[in-house]
């Protein structure tokens, strides 16, 4: 069940049992890594709670915080269905790049297929932050170039960050 309100012509947020959601128990694990998520091919607000519930059960890593759950148009490739994102912020001891190939095997796991940049997906996992690095690899960018120029991170964003 979730209850939504209209921010803006185009975007919706949506608020239900996880998201957003708080977790106050103190977490043993060293890094504190903000997680972008989103998707929008199928049942997404619903993959989402498969998602929370897939983490939670998951001793790697602890669930500190989630987002509400924002519909947005697409960007880029504009002629999909709109995506639905939220944040999440975790605890995890992994490394940054550990933590990016665990990331990449549960978008597979969630039936993430890759096809053209921008394309229509199931679930879409960005790291935003690991803790204040910077890193940039070949394969790994932190913070994500891009985060501050998007309303699909910055409006769940302002609700978990402060």
């Amino acid at each position: 069940m979730y209850r939504s309100r209209r921010l803006s012509k185009e975007l919706l947020s949506f608020y239900g049992l996880h998201f957003p959601y708080a977790n106050k128990k103190k977490s043993l694990k060293r890094h504190s890594v903000t997680v972008g998520i989103g998707g929008n091919t199928g049942d997404v607000r619903r993959r989402f709670e498969h998602l929370f519930f897939y983490l939670q059960r998951d001793r790697r890593v602890d669930i500190k915080q989630t987002s509400l759950i924002l519909k947005n148009p697409p960007f880029g490739y504009k002629e999909q269905d709109d995506f639905f994102n939220s944040i999440m912020i975790l605890q995890t001891s992994m490394t940054p790049q550990k933590f990016l190939d665990y990331l990449l095997r549960v978008e597979k796991k969630f039936g993430r297929k890759r096809s053209f940049a921008n394309a229509p997906r199931t679930l879409d996992l960005d790291i935003l932050f690991f803790d204040n690095r910077v890193i940039k690899t070949k394969k790994l960018t932190v913070p994500h170039p891009s985060w501050h120029m998007r309303e699909s991170v910055v409006i769940p964003l302002a609700g978990v960050r402060g």
